[in-house]
């Protein structure tokens, strides 16, 4: 496992647990691994409210931050995300 503070590039803030979920799907199922920080009371208030308005801080890898930020942009952006080994086996 990655040392805690190899996570230290700020990804993105989520305010919900429906937004967390997909981000977390999102990163992996691209295999780019993530921490996830609740800002200051925001753990307390997510599980009584179901979002916190102070939010959730996602943070991955430095080497591995353009990355992430291009495949959850994609997303953002309703483009879809080539998978390469999918177009290795369609081309066979």
């Amino acid at each position: 496992p990655a040392a805690r503070d190899e996570f230290t590039a700020h990804l993105t803030t989520v305010h919900d647990n429906a937004e967390l979920c997909v981000v977390r799907s999102i990163l992996e199922g691209e295999g780019i691994p993530y921490r996830v920080r609740e800002r200051g009371s925001g753990g307390m208030v997510k599980v009584i409210a179901g979002y916190s308005m102070y939010g959730t801080d996602i943070f991955v890898p430095k080497d591995m931050l353009t990355a992430a930020v291009e495949v959850l942009d994609a997303f953002r952006n309703g483009q879809v995300i080539a998978n390469e080994d999918a177009n290795e086996e369609e081309a066979d």
